[in-house]
């Protein structure tokens, strides 16, 4: 496969031609790898148009959330790797350093752009280095706090420094066309910019100047309010540029090439269209947002889901328990279908609340819910959820507020890899105190798990579940707070959520070996019930047990504690998890594998504590 040289020497018609080519490339690769489509086709001429400007490989580029990266990465000599994309042992979705000396820093989280860029223009400044900055922002992360900090802080700096706002939907002043679009340029051209900075020195020479430049000033700033979409930033202390239509790759060259000689922070507005040139994507952008792999004559899945996920009967079941109850309102931060909650939207529009990616602020909403009589439910990505640590403890915990927070995708989530994985929520959950966690192995379990958590159970509580369906295992034993699956005496085996499913067929397989295993399974982890576990190991003095999370602060550690604690001397002992690091991107059942969580690899494991308890 052909990689790409440099782009700074290619001509405007070489630069649309490369278009239409990577797009192509784009839509290709996708088709069979799966991944985010509709935000890398409407970046494609803004992409193409920063290499033509900026190297990357000096310069620093930094992404956003990262989801739109496919074309940098094609145009950084990753072009023959990209069937590889967001397989196990192939190249990420999102930046990686790791990867290319290209990629800035990592990025799979939203509105960190602009402070990191800030932070490497503050460096580059104090070390004397001579490279370019340019954040990469989309107007969706313009709905996460953490933004606006960044650029409250860059706008104020003085640094030289480039913003881009990708505005592929969210409408944050209106254009007034063409004489707007020809000021902005003309205002940031250097030889305005120096002209400007003559002026101003003049007029501030004598105390008459000073008078008039304040009066000439206040009637330009009128008549610009009035005809440019510029005045948030400007006042936050950015050249405004823009708004400069994102698929027009030539005016978003020479648009770059000004802005990137403006001594000080610029921020470029561009106008874009996700999905751009794929008319599935373009009609349904949500829907290819992050898709599996598809037909590309007409975009349809190459592999249907089959099966429910426990996102779909979270979505099910809080609609029936809300029918019931009119306190219980919804809560998602920019997640709607992804947490299943698509049919509560629509049923109860009232009661349904998306913040954007404000994970703090959806918190601290739901602590006004729940103090003045509503039963808030939010639902949202184990990976985000970490974002709201303070306010869960600050605004719901110290009051001991009844609020539900549905912890999706926790555990392994496969291909988004280490920005995404939900392994790190049961630690900090831990250390809430008046937390409750519920961990359900089975959908029917999710959904009377969910029922206890709105309605039986008291204070903050969590309901934790993964990306996914069900793991051989599909019964419903969710009412104490831990139970016996399967007896024995030679070997506890103990895990929570699917594993379980796979810990039963570890123990047939144990079974036919003459091992006589039992399997306890957990249905509450925070507080975590030890007391039938403890009882299980004063009789079979062995212990494995599975859990997908990292080791640090994981529920094996406190049975083990309470083992000691308890005077319980085990002959053999294995806590298997995620290990304490970070986990890459993959299939679930590849991840499980090479973190010894599949079946043959615990099943090992179970051999292998027999023989040391011997």
């Amino acid at each position: 496969m052909n990689e790409y040289p440099s782009l700074r020497g290619i001509s405007d018609r070489q630069a649309e031609d490369l278009c239409q080519e990577l797009r192509e490339r784009v839509i290709d690769v996708v088709s069979q790898t799966g991944g985010h489509l509709a935000s890398n086709l409407g970046a494609v001429e803004l992409t193409v148009a920063l290499h033509r400007v900026y190297d990357t490989g000096r310069d620093r580029l930094v992404f956003d959330v990262g989801h739109q990266c496919y074309i940098h990465k094609i145009l950084t000599g990753r072009n023959g790797r990209m069937e590889t994309l967001r397989t196990f042992g192939g190249i990420a979705g999102f930046p990686k350093p790791a990867e290319s000396r290209h990629d800035a820093c990592i990025a799979g989280h939203a509105s960190t752009a602009v402070s990191t860029a800030l932070g490497m223009a503050i460096a580059r400044t104090r070390r004397g280095e001579d490279y370019r900055v340019v954040a990469l922002l989309g107007d969706g992360s313009l709905t996460g706090g953490l933004a606006y900090e960044g650029l409250s802080m860059a706008g104020q700096s003085s640094e030289p420094l480039v913003v881009i706002l990708n505005d592929n939907g969210m409408s944050i002043d209106a254009s007034m066309g063409g004489i707007a679009q020809h000021l902005a340029k003309q205002r940031l051209k250097p030889p305005y910019l120096r002209g400007k900075e003559i002026y101003r020195k003049i007029m501030h020479a004598t105390p008459p100047g000073r008078v008039l430049y304040r009066l000439i000033h206040k009637l330009k700033e009128g008549v610009k309010a009035s005809i440019l979409p510029c005045s948030m930033f400007e006042n936050m202390g950015f050249h405004y540029m823009g708004p400069v239509d994102g698929h027009d790759v030539k005016a978003l060259t020479r648009q770059l090439r000004y802005a990137s000689q403006v001594n000080g922070p610029v921020l470029l507005h561009v106008k874009t269209v996700k999905g751009k040139g794929y008319g599935p994507a373009e009609r349904n952008p949500d829907a290819f947002h992050g898709t599996g792999p598809f037909r590309k004559e007409d975009g349809a899945p190459l592999r249907p889901s089959q099966t429910e996920t426990f996102s779909a009967r979270f979505g099910k079941t809080l609609e029936a328990i809300a029918r019931e109850d009119d306190r219980i309102c919804a809560i998602t931060a920019a997640m709607t279908s992804g947490t299943g909650l698509g049919g509560f939207a629509e049923t109860f529009p009232r009661r349904f609340f998306d913040v954007g990616i404000a994970e703090e602020h959806a918190v601290s909403m739901a602590a006004g819910m729940a103090k003045q009589g509503l039963i808030p439910v939010f639902a949202v990505y184990s990976t985000f959820f970490q974002r709201s640590y303070d306010m869960l403890i600050h605004d719901i915990a110290i009051d001991s507020l009844h609020a539900v927070f549905c912890v999706d995708r926790a555990g392994l989530v496969g291909d988004d890899g280490e920005t995404h994985h939900g392994l790190f929520d049961l630690g900090f959950l831990k250390t809430v105190p008046g937390l409750t966690v519920l961990c359900p192995a089975s959908l029917d379990e999710l959904s009377s798990m969910l029922e206890t958590a709105v309605h039986k159970l008291t204070g903050p509580v969590a309901v934790r579940y993964p990306r996914g369906g069900e793991n051989h295992y599909s019964q419903d034993n969710s009412s104490p707070a831990a139970c016996v699956l399967r007896e024995g005496t030679d070997l506890t085996l103990a895990a929570f959520g699917t594993l379980t499913g796979t810990m039963l067929r570890v123990a047939d397989r144990l079974e036919q070996d003459g091992v006589s295993a039992e399997v306890v399974k957990f249905n509450q982890i925070i507080p975590l019930p030890t007391e039938l576990v403890l009882d299980s190991l004063r009789k079979t003095g062995r212990l494995l047990m599975a859990q997908e999370c990292v080791t640090m602060g994981s529920p094996g550690q406190d049975v083990r504690a309470a083992a000691a604690a308890a005077g319980i001397s085990l002959r053999g002992t294995a806590l298997c998890s995620c290990g304490e690091g970070f986990v890459p991107h993959g299939t679930i059942p590849q991840l499980r594998a090479l973190c010894g969580l599949d079946e043959e690899a615990l099943y090992h494991k179970a051999r292998e504590v027999m023989r040391h308890g011997n």
